[in-house]
């Protein structure tokens, strides 16, 4: 096998390498998967730069999710020919990876492997700040910003499900027309313009708020909560700390809460994640929940998929087909 590998923290395109590797034979219980496709992910550059929320022993292979083909198999649970993604942290970068058959889940046949590979995160972390934080009427709103995220994309398309209505706060007006296609209820800017044109929107105040950007964005979603409503933070985009003032503890008594969805993946019991994954993995089949594409790389095209993840104008993931 091949994978991309760092013997040491730094900036990826400096400290990541193509390397031959070999793999031990299975255990009892293993599957050894064929990657099929693995996404670039923020979290895996942070990964690589040592500022992630755990640092993995050296050399390590980066890859938080990706989809792969059996192909082979010590577990009665998977045969030969079976697709399925990584639930946990196994280094996907690379042309294959074995690791025990809980650790993965079975794929329904026909998912197109591109959308497969993008499952484990982004429409997991939109089902737990959907389900995990409050029980919600339907009808009742939401709100978050970066809509347009992979995550709030996936958002949308679950509150729809869900019979729930969003809120949505973007960056560029042009957007609104998109999310409001996908299904949105409502989409403004997010800026000061945007808060008092959602306070205006006709509509009563969200239970809910998912904040992956942080500083005035965050902020923007705590007024427009009501009173005893949930703000949760997954993501800090602007890299700029949640500031609450007092008032808006006080007075309206909200709840500030957090979300990383590799915790609850590692807590919750195998029967939660089969049942919220074959849900995901239905809603992506039947077309319902999609995550935008914008271009996929060999492994010794990693320079390039590093570039593009960096670049202007992506539209989408990247991601690494072995």
């Amino acid at each position: 096998m091949q994978a991309l590998r760092f013997h040491e923290f730094g900036k990826p395109d400096e400290v990541l390498r193509l390397e031959p590797l070999d793999l031990p034979s299975l255990a009892d219980g293993e599957v050894r998967l064929k990657i099929l496709a693995a996404p670039v992910n923020p979290a895996d550059l942070n990964l690589i730069e040592g500022t992630y929320g755990v640092k993995p022993e050296l050399p390590a292979v980066p890859g938080i999710e990706g989809c792969g083909e059996v192909v082979e198999s010590r577990s009665m649970d998977f045969q030969a020919g079976d697709r399925a993604i990584v639930l946990r942290r196994a280094g996907s970068w690379a042309t294959h990876v074995q690791l025990p058959a809980e650790n993965l889940f079975k794929l329904p046949a026909g998912l197109d492997p591109l959308q497969a590979a993008m499952l484990k995160v982004n429409p997991a972390t939109a089902w737990r700040l959907l389900t995990g934080f409050a029980t919600l009427e339907p009808g009742s709103l939401i709100v978050q910003n970066a809509a347009n995220s992979g995550v709030g994309r996936c958002v949308i398309a679950m509150a729809k499900e869900l019979g729930l209505r969003t809120m949505n706060l973007v960056r560029r007006a042009e957007l609104r027309e998109e999310l409001l296609a996908l299904g949105a209820d409502v989409v403004v800017t997010d800026d000061d313009a945007g808060l008092e044109g959602a306070k205006a929107a006709g509509v009563e105040k969200p239970k809910l708020a998912f904040n992956c950007v942080g500083g005035e964005s965050a902020l923007r979603l705590m007024n427009l909560l009501a009173p005893g409503g949930i703000h949760v933070t997954f993501g800090a985009m602007a890299r700029r700390p949640l500031t609450v003032p007092n008032g808006l503890l006080i007075f309206k008594d909200l709840q500030i809460r957090g979300l990383w969805i590799t915790k609850w993946i590692e807590a919750a019991p195998k029967q939660e994640l089969d049942e919220a994954y074959g849900r995901l993995a239905r809603l992506m089949l039947d077309g319902s929940m999609g995550l935008p594409v914008d271009s996929t790389y060999s492994l010794d095209a990693f320079d390039a998929a590093l570039e593009r993840v960096g670049g202007a104008g992506r539209e989408g993931k990247v991601l690494l087909v072995p």
